[in-house]
Order: C-alpha cells, then sequence, then structure tokens
C-alpha cells in the first residue's frame, strides 16, 4: 500500500475509532447500554468493573457523547446512562462483530 492513499485514510479511520471505543471497558458499558437505560450500580453489575473504573469511563464516554448522564434527585437521589445517538449509531458494529465472532472465533474454537 502506498502511503497517502485512500486506503492510508480509511486505516486511520478505524485506527482513530478503535482508540475512542476500544477499551475493555468502554465496550463492555456501550454494549451494556443497548439494553436501554441503566443506573450506576446496575451498569457497576452487569459489566463487572470497580466504581472507580465505571465512573472514569462512563465520564469518558459522555466526554466523547456516546452517553448521556440522568440525575434523578428524588430520595434516594439516582444517576441513570443512556446512548446518545452517536452511542446509538454504535449498535449495527457490535451486531457485525458479532456475526463475524460467531462464525470465525466458534470456528477456530471447534477446529
Amino acid at each position: 500500500m502506498a502511503i497517502g492513499t485512500d486506503d492510508d485514510a480509511e486505516t486511520c479511520y478505524v485506527i482513530d475509532s478503535l482508540e475512542q471505543i476500544g477499551s475493555q471497558w468502554r465496550l463492555a458499558v456501550l454494549h451494556d447500554l443497548q439494553e436501554g437505560e441503566k443506573r450506576f450500580n446496575e451498569l457497576k453489575r452487569s459489566t463487572g468493573a470497580s466504581s472507580r473504573t465505571l465512573s472514569r469511563v462512563v465520564d469518558d464516554l459522555q466526554e466523547m457523547g456516546f452517553v448521556d448522564r440522568r440525575l434523578e434527585e428524588d430520595a434516594p437521589v439516582a444517576t441513570y446512562y443512556s446512548l446518545t445517538d452517536k452511542g446509538e449509531s454504535l449498535c449495527p458494529v457490535f451486531d457485525a462483530i458479532g456475526d463475524w465472532a460467531r462464525e470465525w472465533i466458534a470456528e477456530e474454537s471447534t477446529a
């Protein structure tokens, strides 16, 4: 591949995308929120992340525009997280990765 081609640009977009969403915890939270809005402790239980890690991850995802935070100030105070339109746009990507994994990873484990 020659430097400066359209292939280079496509590769950079893939790498840039993976840098934004590619950490284990970011992927776990984004995938989990596909089911709908969740409270912090629900996300903590379903992802297995520590409070500190989860707090950092949801803050990062909110700052990048993938996640919305909603605060209910009734007693007890509750914080809810949900996907933004940008976050929801990843759902077909996760579906495609799941399809790929079922085909290729399952095939490798049975070989």
